[in-house]
């Protein structure tokens, strides 16, 4: 038990580095972690499209082989070490080099996400005139293509049209037109976007301004940052059931469809989408661990949280798929035509559904409202994650963290005016594409085989309990031996081979194939 002891001491090194101010901070800080704006815009469109309610079976069986036992692993190690990314990989120093990749990933990531929740500052900004300024065409930035679906039901003739003439809704013309204001391909960059250059920089002031004292800002923050989230949610699920064909959109969300549980890309789809809503492999879970006191009982809290985010992805699909029912029923569009996934829904088609509500300026400012929180929670940990690392490394400069932070938020505000520019989306969706999602998966593999093969399982098991003062069941060393390192390679290549269509980055592809053509 000394050995151990001081092992510990030696990776946490010779300065105090603090502790969450009670349980529930760290509870809290990590629900707004794990829950995300992903949970909102991306779980409710992969449930309708890999087999509705049948979707339920692979996600959960992730959640519970992958999810869990990552969660597990992570928290696990943030706790005995109490240390950031790159220290903690001094159990296995050959490593060190995953601790590194989890920070540079982390920044890199952090400065695009840090964009995406400027666009609802944006929103909210222009919610307070007498019209929501997407409600209809005939503004300045719209087009001749531009067609309102708003005001009534739309025939058939316009759905045979829309294979020849590419219609858009004025809420997809104001988010591209105004809101973007994006070029045309990757190669026409073009200037900065001012209006979000200021909203980029309110978010950055405000993520600033919640983490300058660490884990001691952060702990009292979250009491509203992840809980009001909750309350928007509840709301506007309430909202939405009392609308007309909210059940047909609810029906369309869960309707189970057996035959795709053989269709090996929905179990991948299920394994993605665990993997990026819980937050493994960004370091985050990792750094939130290591503030905690040693004896926390880690393993209740890595069954709790990636419970509690699973549970709100399912109910954000009622939230969102009441309203998109709604929509299809006030247009007389298909559900299967109005839903769908990413950016799409949260900018564009969500915000066209509101138009449609009365009071429909007080719903935007809720939605958006709530975009911005579930994002900023993100933040708070994503950066956190990095500065803690860096002083970990360098405990020199623990007596300056307060510059350390304001020169760390300085640094990203100014990388990120590349994705605040007219081609900015456009590279915010290849790095996204490129660096986030293979690395980070690849960063998690090296963890698990780090824990289980080269540190040692039964060393880690005895680590836990010592920790824990009490036994741990075989499954976990069974999941981080064998099935969650084999879930993880198999989502790998299929990554390696999958042809995945995205809008942004399949623009970037015909530009460049065009240019090479030329």
């Amino acid at each position: 038990m000394e050995r151990r002891r001081s092992s510990v001491r030696s990776l946490k090194g010779d300065f105090k580095r603090g502790n969450w101010g009670s349980k529930t901070e760290f509870l809290l800080s990590c629900m707004g972690y794990a829950i995300g704006i992903g949970n909102v815009w991306r779980f409710p469109y992969l449930c309708y499209r890999n087999g509705g309610g049948a979707f339920l079976i692979p996600y959960l069986a992730m959640l519970f082989l992958c999810g869990i036992p990552l969660f597990f692993l992570e928290t696990s190690l943030g706790q005995f070490s109490g240390t950031g990314c790159i220290t903690l990989f001094k159990i296995a120093p050959l490593f060190k080099g995953a601790g590194f990749a989890i920070v540079i990933v982390n920044f890199m990531c952090t400065i695009y996400y840090n964009v995406i929740i400027s666009y609802p500052i944006l929103f909210m900004a222009n919610c307070f005139q007498s019209k929501l300024p997407w409600a209809d065409c005939g503004n300045d930035w719209n087009t001749e293509n531009c067609l309102q679906i708003s005001s009534g039901p739309v025939n058939a003739s316009f759905i045979n049209n829309t294979q020849t003439v590419k219609w858009k809704t004025p809420s997809d013309e104001y988010f591209h037109n105004k809101i973007l204001q994006l070029s045309s391909g990757i190669d026409e960059i073009g200037s900065i976007v001012w209006p979000l250059f200021l909203c980029d920089l309110i978010a950055w002031t405000v993520v600033y301004v919640c983490i300058m004292n660490g884990v001691k800002s952060v702990g009292k923050v979250v009491y509203f940052t992840a809980t009001f989230p909750f309350v928007i949610l509840f709301v506007l699920l309430i909202r939405g059931l009392t609308l007309p064909g909210a059940w047909d959109g609810i029906w369309f969300y869960i309707y189970p469809q057996w035959h795709q549980l053989g269709n090996v890309k929905v179990w991948t789809d299920a394994a993605v989408q665990i993997f990026f809503s819980l937050g493994p492999g960004w370091g985050g879970i990792i750094n939130m661990a290591s503030y905690n006191e040693f004896r926390n009982n880690s393993k209740g809290d890595a069954i709790l949280v990636p419970i509690l985010n699973s549970g709100t992805s399912i109910f954000a699909g009622f939230v969102v798929f009441s309203i998109l029912g709604f929509m299809a029923h006030k247009t007389g569009l298909p559900v299967s035509t109005v839903a769908t996934g990413g950016p799409g829904l949260a900018f564009v088609t969500y915000p066209e559904a509101i138009t449609m509500l009365p009071w429909s300026n007080f719903w935007a400012v809720m939605f958006f409202l709530m975009l911005f929180l579930l994002g900023l929670d993100t933040c708070f940990v994503q950066i956190e994650a990095i500065i803690s690392s860096i002083i970990d490394e360098y405990p020199s400069l623990q007596k300056h963290k307060k510059l350390v932070t304001l020169g760390s938020c300085v640094v990203m505000f100014l990388c990120s005016t590349l994705f605040i520019t007219n081609g900015g989306m456009y590279v915010l969706q290849l790095v996204d594409w490129y660096a986030a999602s293979i690395s980070v998966i690849l960063i998690c593999l090296v963890e698990v085989v780090i824990v289980s093969y080269t540190y040692g399982s039964n060393n880690f098991i005895r680590d836990i309990e010592f920790m824990l003062q009490k036994k741990v069941n075989w499954w976990w060393q069974l999941c981080w031996k064998f099935i969650t390192p084999s879930i993880l390679t198999v989502r790998i290549f299929f990554f390696s081979f999958q042809n995945l269509s995205k809008t942004y980055c399949t623009i970037i592809l015909v530009h460049f194939l065009c240019d090479n053509s030329v």
